[in-house]
């Protein structure tokens, strides 16, 4: 395989970007560093360059939100007639990810389509409106799946591989590659003894969006401060809602116990995950979790919703760590936790003997086996291990 074509609403330099971002990113330094061409077609932002190289990867930006879709496959046709920003271009295989609403590409690439879907967007569509939900539900649904009955699926957990299959995706075409993890930065030290706060410290990893729910490890930290004296929360993360939780924040008293640090560097994430206790994911909806393995290099369990269904794979229950079902039920289970430190010490250590089992590499190379299936005009199905030899064909 010697061309790829990425497609995604956003890049990890876009205000909004998360997880799939990175997911979809990591996975085409990998096949770049590989001799693969990678083009990732992406929207525009302010302060973004139209046109970029990163880690090998041709980064092509036009349109916003919802024009990010026609442009982009305006700019693929023009292409293919030797015009635009992706002149020239000659994909054996193209991935199309589904953030809710797919690209389509196969309509308009002349190439293999393999569509990747992180999760299912059903609990979150009603945030963008009764009207642009009910459509955006139906295409995700519906439209989408029979667009693609012939194409390949490509998710990253067992759990979103089920849900592909109950909205009529054939298992056979549905593959699994799991979502890989950076090492801690070299100037870091993996969480210990040392790194350690000395008062119970709760940290939460996460863009700040409704779907996230961060209202409920705010509750929980409510909850527990008189419990656990010196109690405090970390938020790590950005985005549009923020506000609105500073002020639940302010509501439930607890201001003073809450950090809220934003976007912050690799280092200084790896720092703050060092020094927590336990992390809350309380999510309506995951993929993985990839904060789930970023919190385990350091030792650190975490508490999630069984609801979730990506958390269900990320997190081994009763293992790496715990799933619950409500809100009381986090808050209780933190407290189990922040109580039990022996306990909390032999959780943290298989969480962080379980992350060593993943790398973008591994996911990499288990992307690689997807596309180039599809490229054959061939499919391939479930969980998607790395192949022993990185010398790929």
């Amino acid at each position: 395989m010697r061309e790829v074509l990425l497609l995604c609403w956003r890049d990890t330099g876009h205000p909004q970007g998360g997880g799939s971002e990175r997911y979809l990113e990591r996975v085409g330094a990998r096949l770049a560093a590989q001799g693969v061409k990678v083009t990732l077609r992406t929207a525009g932002y302010p302060g973004a360059a139209r046109r970029e190289r990163i880690d090998g990867i041709e980064i092509s930006r036009g349109g916003g939100p919802y024009t990010v879709y026609p442009r982009a496959l305006a700019a693929i046709l023009l292409g293919r007639i030797g015009l635009g920003p992706l002149r020239g271009l000659r994909p054996d295989a193209v991935i199309d990810t589904q953030n809710g609403i797919p690209f389509f590409a196969a309509i308009a690439a002349g190439a293999p389509a393999v569509v990747l879907v992180h999760h299912g967007h059903r609990e979150q569509w009603p945030v963008a409106g009764t009207l642009v939900g009910r459509i955006g539900w139906w295409i995700e649904s519906w439209l989408s799946p029979r667009v693609h009955r012939r194409n390949q699926y490509l998710t990253v957990s067992l759990p979103s591989a089920e849900e592909l299959a109950t909205l009529g995706v054939q298992r056979e075409r549905i593959a699994v590659v799991r979502n890989g993890a950076e090492p801690v930065p070299a100037g870091v030290r993996p969480g210990d003894r040392e790194t350690r706060a000395d008062a119970p410290r709760l940290v939460v990893l996460s863009r700040l969006v409704p779907h996230k729910q961060i209202e409920d490890a705010l509750a929980a930290t409510a909850v527990l401060r008189g419990r656990f004296p010196g109690l405090r929360l970390d938020v790590v993360g950005g985005g549009w809602w923020a506000e609105n939780l500073q002020a639940y924040a302010r509501e439930l008293a607890i201001a003073d116990a809450v950090t809220f640090h934003g976007h912050v560097d690799e280092e200084r994430k790896h720092e703050l995950l060092g020094r927590a206790w336990v992390q809350l994911l309380p999510s309506r909806k995951e993929g993985w979790g990839l904060a789930v393995i970023e919190a385990a290099q350091h030792g650190v369990p975490t508490i999630g919703y069984r609801s979730s269904r990506g958390l269900t794979d990320s997190i081994v229950d009763g293992v790496t760590g715990v799933l619950v079902d409500d809100a009381e039920q986090l808050a209780d289970a933190a407290a189990e936790l922040l109580g039990d430190g022996p306990g909390r010490a032999v959780m943290g250590e298989k969480a962080r003997a379980r992350a060593r089992e993943f790398s973008w590499e591994q996911t990499g190379d288990g992307v690689h086996t997807v596309l180039a299936a599809a490229a054959r005009g061939g499919y391939v199905s479930g969980l998607i291990a790395a192949p022993e030899s990185s010398e790929l064909g």
